[in-house]
């Protein structure tokens, strides 16, 4: 479901792609450190979008380095980083411990449940550091899980489940700012969640799997898109940040259209709808 998240790069300028690109490795870097080669497995754009955020918010610098890594062998590379990649490699530990339970719980894959072992003591100081967070992330997929296992035809019940996880998530400190970061998460777990049934609906059409938008009679989910990152942005906007805020409004207002506009056209050349 993550991943959707993410920049449009061609819209970046030089310097603003670096800067981007160096969040992303310095997320990757601490998971690798605090988590070894697993955890940097998890790593996701989406996260880094919440690095860069939080920092803009509480105007945070970064710390700055340079090394070579096993993605990037030859040639070193600069990464960037401070307490907000802290924050976000722990999240990101936890929301996938928990996906692996979740996965075990219903496919029984003992991959899962292998993966789901080697994170639980790790995951488990994570929930002493952040209990809101994690409280909030496992009673959202809880009742995530049940509202799929019931076919909820209501689209709105299943985005607004994963919204309010999303929405615990960007809360990181409890200060003023925190209820319009609520409500911008809330607003961009439920874009997230209605993007992924929409770019999986054939699919889940084809091998009979749970989706909230089979019923719809329109293949036209634009407009529904439109008013939900609409939502989102809304929100964003009341923040009045100025430090980075051109790569994070180049991720809300276009990068999360990427690979919905990419699976458009591929549809386009087709002749067929999405």
């Amino acid at each position: 479901m993550f991943g959707y998240v993410i920049a449009n790069k061609e819209a970046l300028t030089n310097e603003q792609l670096v800067k981007y690109k160096a969040c992303y490795c310095g997320l990757c870097n601490v998971l690798n450190k605090k988590y070894g080669n697993l955890g940097r497995n998890t790593l996701t754009y989406d996260m880094t979008f919440l690095i860069i955020l939080l920092s803009s918010v509480y105007i945070l610098p970064y710390g700055e380095d340079c090394e070579r890594c096993v993605i990037h062998p030859i040639k070193k590379h600069v990464y960037n980083y401070n307490e907000v990649t802290e924050y976000a490699a722990d999240l990101n530990i936890a929301l996938a411990y928990y996906k692996f339970l979740d996965d075990w719980k219903d496919d029984n894959n003992p991959l899962s449940f292998i993966e789901s072992k080697l994170f639980k003591k790790k995951c488990l100081q994570i929930e002493k550091n952040y209990p809101r967070q994690c409280n909030v992330i496992k009673k959202s997929l809880k009742k995530l899980d049940e509202v799929e296992q019931s076919n909820c035809n209501n689209p709105d019940i299943p985005a607004e489940c994963f919204g309010e996880l999303m929405g615990e998530l960007f809360v990181w400190r409890d200060d003023d700012k925190k209820e319009i970061l609520r409500n911008l998460g809330f607003a961009l777990g439920k874009f997230i969640y209605i993007m992924d049934a929409v770019m999986d609906l054939k699919s889940d059409i084809k091998h009979e799997q749970y989706n909230p938008l089979v019923t719809f009679s329109t293949s036209n989910f634009r407009p529904i898109l439109e008013m939900l990152i609409g939502e989102c942005t809304i929100e964003f906007e009341k923040l009045n940040l100025s430090q980075d805020v051109e790569i994070l409004r180049n991720i809300l207002y276009s990068g999360v259209w990427t690979k919905y506009e990419m699976k458009e056209k591929r549809y386009e050349n087709g002749t067929k709808s999405i």
